[in-house]
């Protein structure tokens, strides 16, 4: 594709298919890049849920991409096109780089709603149909560094029948090619990035044909859907992505839709997915939630520092968090049941705790707030609550992709795996 700049440069392939490596030309510019693994910033509008820019920006190590999603922006399609300098400058975002999203991944999304030229987004005031020409327009009033391409991604509830699967493949095929057909006439896209989709449901022929045919076309790197968490279990998810990125090419990064818990982020990256997108702090947030997992793996006390280490021993705290541990039974977009991964901060045990959130977090909340006060900001409904809980667990979770990538650097995968799945380590 002309004007074509980012290119996934992998230093390292670990044991498995777990790859380490720098996303590069990024930006207009092609200046910027994105380590991964590594997930993608989570927005709504542009604005991270909870946090201003410049609460935002007191936060370290936060990824060069920032994610914004069609289903809060067709909606504003005449302004954006009436202000004509893209969403970047409309939002007042600087030095990031864009990814335009189909679907808001922390938002349910209704079914039933695609046909052979359309797809359907959700938005504040209801349902937009989009055909491609519609979704192409919106794609040059965003003005994006990358977009994922239209795709019919309506397959992912469980006994969908293998025609609608197959349909699914197709539809997300035409509407590619006919995206691809528009950006490459189109002046305002030029330079900018298209990730194809790969459907497919939980049907292997169907995602491994997905694959192929998309991977034939012009594109920068690939989206991975249909795979959310609650719509199959690990096993499979890992199988299917396992197939897939067989049939992809190395040099190309591959983005993983809708997952963001812990232990299923560490068996998808086995898998061979490289980035994420990263809605899941902002759900455990609104849960009245504090992410407290272990990921610290180094075994220097002076090095641990550098990530904000969760130290938990096994057990403690844990009879606070979700009955489905490690399960796959969530909802797609249920921002109600609680993972093993954190606490909730409204329960009446952290009335008269005066830990911070985690020891040795150096991020606002821990450095200045204990739990109790956290507690008592939930139960008296103050708005403090959410900005504090989204300031650490943002920290905490981006944190973790950093252990990850320093695990996948040091063979320590598997030390990683214990930590974050609560499992002791074995003297050996």
């Amino acid at each position: 594709m002309a004007g074509c700049r980012m290119k996934l440069e992998l230093s390292r392939v670990a044991l498995g298919k777990g790859r380490l490596g720098v996303l590069k030309g990024l930006g207009k510019t092609g200046q910027l890049s994105l380590e991964v693994p590594g997930c993608l910033l989570h927005t709504h509008l542009g604005t991270v849920p909870h946090l201003t820019q410049d609460t935002l920006n007191t936060l370290s190590t936060l990824p060069s991409v920032t994610q914004i999603t069609l289903s809060n922006i067709a909606e504003h399609q005449e302004v954006l096109e009436e202000f004509k300098d893209g969403f970047r400058k409309f939002a007042g975002l600087h030095d990031t780089v864009l990814y335009c999203a189909l679907h808001d991944p922390a938002t349910p999304c209704p079914t039933g709603h695609t046909t052979n030229k359309t797809v359907s987004v959700w938005g504040s005031g209801g349902r937009i149909e989009l055909t491609v020409a519609k979704f192409m327009a919106l794609q040059k009033a965003v003005k994006p560094d990358w977009y994922q391409s239209m795709a019919d991604g309506e397959t992912w509830q469980i006994n969908t029948s293998h025609k609608r699967v197959r349909k699914s493949v197709d539809r997300s095929l035409a509407h590619l090619d006919e995206c691809l057909l528009v950006h490459q006439k189109s002046q305002e896209l030029e330079g900018v990035e298209v990730f194809g989709v790969v459907e497919g449901g939980d049907i292997l022929e169907e995602r491994v044909r997905s694959a192929k045919e998309t991977a034939k076309r012009p594109v920068s790197g690939f989206c991975l859907d249909g795979l959310q968490t609650g719509s199959m279990d690990q096993a499979l998810r890992t199988q299917l992505i396992s197939a897939v990125t067989k049939e992809l090419p190395e040099d190309k990064p591959r983005l993983l839709q809708g997952v963001g818990r812990p232990d299923e982020v560490l068996a998808s990256v086995e898998a061979g997915v490289d980035l994420f997108e990263g809605f899941f702090p902002f759900e455990v947030t609104e849960r009245g939630c504090a992410l407290i997992f272990n990921f610290n793996i180094s075994s220097n006390p002076e090095l641990a520092g550098r990530a904000p280490p969760a130290v938990l021993e096994p057990g403690e705290d844990q009879e606070t968090a979700g009955d489905s541990q490690h399960s796959g039974d969530l909802n797609p977009g249920d921002q109600t049941q609680m993972t093993s991964f954190e606490i909730n901060l409204k329960d009446k045990r952290y009335q008269g705790d005066f830990r911070p959130l985690v020891e040795g977090c150096g991020c606002y909340c821990c450095t200045n707030h204990q739990r109790a006060y956290l507690h008592h900001l939930l139960v008296t409904n103050e708005l403090l609550a959410g900005v504090l809980l989204m300031i650490h667990n943002t920290a905490h979770y981006h944190a973790f992709f950093s252990a990850l990538r320093d695990a996948l650097a040091e063979d320590r995968l598997d030390l990683l795996k214990r930590r974050v799945l609560g499992q002791t380590e074995r003297k050996d």
